[in-house]
């Protein structure tokens, strides 16, 4: 493995870090569904989160019920401590999967990018969510909508690159 491809896929796990800060398990999901895909082929395929169908619908399922749950008016913020430690722990993980694709193991470093994207990802969304609610006038669900289109693209984007 050269060292541009680890640094891309370093760069790859910060970036799914920061998407898992704006939806903890979209991130997660997406890498979930694209599980046979040739060009991610690591020992994550192994892990029984991604190895069973079980374990896959379970992240999928949760990638769902987060974006309904999302708007709903009793749903913690983001950055409260239980949401964000959540999130950490979600961009930890997808970095690590993402950090075993290649020759080089790089699991320790995607987690903890992944973990600081996380971070980072949660309090720019959580004020870009408020700024653009506040400049448009739009009530949150809305903006909370676009916000998931966002996630879910760039989680695609950046987990089916080559």
């Amino acid at each position: 493995m050269s060292k541009q491809h680890e640094q891309h896929t370093l760069v790859r796990t910060l970036v799914l870090g920061i998407l898992s800060g704006g939806r903890s398990a979209t991130p997660l999901a997406v890498l979930a569904l694209n599980h046979d895909r040739s060009s991610l082929k690591g020992s994550w395929q192994d892990w029984k989160v991604f190895s069973t169908p079980l374990g896959r619908g379970l992240l999928v399922a949760s990638a769902v019920g987060e974006l309904i749950g999302d708007k709903l008016p009793k749903t913690p913020n983001r950055i409260s401590p239980t949401g964000l430690i959540g999130r950490i722990g979600s961009g930890a993980l997808v970095g690590a999967a993402l950090g075993t694709t290649g020759r080089r193991d790089l699991r320790i470093e995607g987690a903890i990018l992944g973990g600081i994207g996380a971070v980072v990802g949660s309090f720019v969304g959580w004020g870009l969510r408020k700024a653009v609610g506040a400049a448009t006038g739009l009530p949150d669900p809305v903006v909370a909508l676009a916000e998931d289109a966002a996630t879910i693209a760039g989680s695609v984007k950046v987990i089916t690159a080559d």
